[in-house]
């Protein structure tokens, strides 16, 4: 379980280095959310949110399944 979770995080790494040259970039979604007023901004990130908990939901219910 150690060895999995570690090969998850260094891929997590992996994927937060090479952020730029993803085809999808995390956090500017069509579903994310941007209201700027004149000294302010409030960022809702609702489409990355979900995206990460299907894909987390998936991972785990994979690992749940050995």
């Amino acid at each position: 379980m150690f060895i999995a979770a570690g090969v998850v995080l260094i891929l997590l790494g992996i994927a937060v280095s090479l952020g730029g040259r993803l085809p999808v970039k995390l956090g500017r979604l069509p579903g994310d959310f941007v209201f700027r007023g004149k000294n302010s901004a409030f960022y809702f990130p609702l489409a990355t949110s979900l995206l990460l908990s299907l894909v987390l939901s998936l991972v785990l219910w994979l690992l749940r399944r050995r």
